[in-house]
């Protein structure tokens, strides 16, 4: 998956240490356009069915577009040094850019987290060409959603309307404004994809219920909305799926429901906070429920393991290889059921899991007090 913003070095010609930057070369000049790149729910009729009225695209453009930002960063990266202290790296200034949706009329804009990280300087830009410094309120990297802040006249900020995510249908137009390549305001339209799909996070965990898309966005539609029929957000534009960096059709947005709680987190002056269980799921396990990884088996937690030493998951007696089949009542299909599912609890809740040990068909029930997520994914799970 690749990240979508854009990154200009301004020192020593390298980019600074992003996750999801892709870079284009052009020369000796190097630009980096922010998105995420990557290697269900709703009613039951689709929305695209039931509406009986909708808007063009370019009454969509019109309508929107006075609410979607560009986003200048600068970040720098701080001299360091390598080799026992012999050898001292310099620090390098890179600068990014993604775009971002006014929230309010307090001057609050949402973005992806990925756009604003590390950032030393930020700067809006609207689309009547003014210009102003922005804040940068919080974000939350476990959900790629970060809040900025400018102080201009009411009059110059378009709040665009969220949507209810989960309404979303395969099949259901959709509209993307950005600023792919560097090019502001570029509006392009498809429809929703699938929904209820899971995408890694800067911080490696994983995002439920992301919204994939054919609409074509590019690095630079990072932070920019993924709009529906009537012109209201459905979820922030975030990763591509792609073999040759540029869209091939297959694009990811956070899901706008979870967006918008975060936001109103960081803008209330709170801690973004997520359950955390500690274990390494196996997503190509093909049976009934989500499977911890088994200790034979390839995975990217090998490091940390299956179960996280003193993790929820440790401290309830959970192993390699069991399989949970629900979480309390909630019947657990997959890997990406389980993630979603967990991620509607609370740190310190209790929730009851079934769970089949490898190779058994008895199953039993384990106790999990959930914890407080760490700000890095020791696992995937």
């Amino acid at each position: 998956m690749k990240s979508l913003k854009t990154s200009l070095p301004v020192l020593f010609g390298a980019i600074a240490g992003a996750i999801v930057a892709l870079i284009i070369s052009s020369g000796s000049t190097t630009k980096t356009i922010t998105n995420n790149v990557v290697s269900a729910g709703g009613s039951s009729v689709p929305t695209a069915l039931t509406k009986t009225s909708g808007t063009t695209i370019n009454a969509i453009y019109q309508k929107d577009s006075p609410g979607v930002v560009d986003i200048d960063v600068i970040s720098v990266t701080k001299a360091g040094s390598s080799d026992g202290g012999f050898f001292q790296t310099p620090s390098e200034t890179s600068e990014d850019e993604g775009a971002g949706v006014v929230l309010n009329k307090q001057g609050d804009i949402i973005t992806d987290e990925h756009v604003i990280a590390d950032a030393t300087s930020v700067t809006v830009h609207f689309q009547d060409g003014v210009s102003a410094k922005a804040k940068v309120l919080g974000s939350d990297a476990s959900t790629d959603v970060g809040v900025i802040k400018v102080d201009v006249p009411a009059s110059e900020l378009h709040p665009i309307a969220f949507a209810n995510s989960s309404d979303a249908q395969v099949g259901d137009p959709v509209v993307a404004i950005g600023s792919p390549f560097g090019l502001p305001e570029t509006t392009t339209a498809g429809i929703v994809s699938a929904v209820g799909r899971s995408i890694t996070a800067p911080n490696n965990y994983t995002i439920p219920g992301a919204i994939q898309t054919d609409a074509a966005i590019n690095p630079g539609n990072s932070g920019g909305p993924l709009l529906d029929a009537d012109g209201d957000l459905l979820g922030l534009n975030d990763q591509i799926q792609t073999s040759s960096g540029s869209s091939a059709g297959v694009g990811f947005a956070t899901p706008g429901n979870t967006d918008l709680e975060v936001a109103d987190t960081i803008i209330a002056g709170k801690t973004v906070k997520h359950p955390y269980v500690g274990v390494c799921l196996n997503s190509q396990y093909s049976g009934t429920g989500a499977q911890i990884t088994a200790s034979t088996q390839s995975t990217d937690c090998s490091s940390s393991g299956s179960v996280v030493a003193g993790s929820p998951a440790a401290s309830a007696g959970l192993k390699a290889g069991d399989v949970i089949t629900k979480i309390d009542d909630t019947q657990i299909s997959n890997s990406d059921a389980f993630i979603a599912v967990i991620s509607t609890y609370e740190p310190g809740q209790t929730v009851t899991l079934t769970v089949h040990a490898q190779g058994s068909s008895t199953s039993k029930q384990v106790h999990v007090t959930l914890g407080n997520r760490p700000k890095s994914a020791p696992t995937a799970g």
